[in-house]
């Protein structure tokens, strides 16, 4: 199946990434600068052993510069890499004390010091809190085992690591959910301008069209009568389409942990594949014409795949025996309505209804195209399908789908 996708990145997290890029250089510097002048207490050359300094600080220098493309996006930051990451900054903790026998003794600095931070906030930027907090406590354990006998200023730097990494982390997560709201607004607002622009273009030339030679038919009679009536027709059809709404390309806003994103998908006539999230809008707009009215919400309709297809073919179903029962008169209304946790597809006619007790008098005659085509699909997806009927008031069918079904699957029968 071909399947074309745009993706349009958010740029409030980009700035994030390249602070962190900018922050690890300049620690790294800061981290060998310390160890060349820096002194012990006494104001003594602080490394016993210097060479344990030396190829610690000259890996942490390739390290850093070698990983740079790894901390420019959420996407090229793997858990591999942060996990990687995490051990070199612990490494160096631990090494302290080898390097430096005094270490213990006084709050001086580890070896790789305050680069250590961007270690975490590269966990708090790419997993937001909860993974910040996962690192700076790891940090933490590393800190005071350092120290062997760890001080009141030690527990205060740790304690501040560890707030400030998991402020950051939320505040990622909040900016992410902001992103989201603010590609969604902005979806709905090109969504409702193209509808607009396309209104009006179809207004101004096909309807226009189509209504004069309906009434030019009419007046000519015969043969171009016929002609104008199915011209009238379309017109209906069309119009009822362009009110309702010309289906998009379905854009998807999302996060999974790659910064926030905004997805436009277009999906060739095959339909998308089984574990993609589809539109229920391009699915069901097909049905709408002179005779059914399609009412929809302006933004898309997800739902796996499956669940999407099976819905659609309930909807079919249920419109077949509208034509089927309600006679070719009769006229149909389709409501779809995207709850948080359900989606909501109602299909109502103004037939002459279902006498009482003929469904189950339909079923013990063996057709089974309500029990079937409509209940057994819904049953299948974990939702429900519930048929109001009065005798001379119409038929009016609430099929309800959970937006994350258990699906048993069983193919469906026919519709009737």
């Amino acid at each position: 199946m071909a399947k074309r996708e745009r993706v349009v990145r958010m740029s409030v997290e980009l700035p994030l990434w390249r602070a962190l890029t900018g922050y690890r250089v300049l620690t790294m510097i800061y981290a060998v600068l310390l160890a060349i002048f820096g002194k012990d207490n006494v104001g003594q050359q602080r490394f016993e052993r210097p060479w344990v300094a030396v190829a610690y600080l000259a890996f942490l220098f390739v390290w850093t510069l070698a990983t740079l493309p790894k901390v420019r996006s959420a996407a090229s930051c793997t858990k591999r890499f942060l996990v990687a990451d995490l051990v070199v900054a612990l490494t160096g903790i631990l090494l302290t004390p080898l390097a430096d026998f005094d270490s213990q003794s006084f709050d001086g600095p580890t070896l790789p010091s305050i680069w250590t931070a961007g270690s975490v906030l590269a966990f708090a930027i790419k997993g937001g809190w909860r993974w910040a907090a996962f690192a700076s406590t790891f940090v933490a354990v590393a800190n005071i085992i350092q120290r062997g006998e760890p001080s009141r200023d030690t527990y205060h730097n740790v304690l501040l690591v560890w707030v400030a990494s998991i402020a950051i982390g939320y505040v990622v997560e909040v900016a992410r959910a902001s992103e989201r709201t603010l590609a969604r607004a902005l979806e709905i607002e090109a969504t409702t301008r193209e509808r607009e622009r396309l209104a009006r273009d179809i207004h101004d030339s096909v309807l226009q069209v189509l209504a004069m030679v309906q009434r030019r038919g009419t007046a000519i009679g015969g043969e171009a009568a016929e002609l104008g009536r199915m011209a009238g027709e379309q017109e209906v059809a069309l119009r009822t389409l362009v009110s309702s709404g010309l289906v998009p390309p379905t854009r998807v806003s999302e996060d999974a942990a790659e910064g926030a994103v905004v997805r436009t998908v277009d999906v060739d006539d095959d339909g998308p594949g089984d574990g993609a999230a589809c539109d229920l809008r391009a699915l069901l707009a097909p049905h709408a014409g002179s005779r059914t009215s399609f009412a929809e919400p302006g933004a898309p309709v997800l739902l796996p795949a499956e669940s999407a297809r099976e819905l659609a073919a309930a909807v079919s179903a249920a419109l077949d025996n509208v034509r089927v029962h309600a006679g070719p008169d009769a006229q149909a209304w389709i409501l779809v309505e995207d709850e948080p946790d359900e989606v909501i597809v109602t299909v109502r006619d103004d037939g002459p209804g279902i006498p009482e007790g003929r469904l189950a008098q339909a079923e013990g005659e063996g057709r089974l195209g309500v029990a079937l085509s409509i209940r057994g699909r819904l049953r299948d997806l974990g939702g429900t399908a519930e048929l109001i009927s009065v005798p001379g008031q119409g038929c009016e069918v609430e099929l309800k789908v959970p937006k994350a079904p258990k699906v048993s699957r069983g193919k469906a029968g026919s519709a009737r």
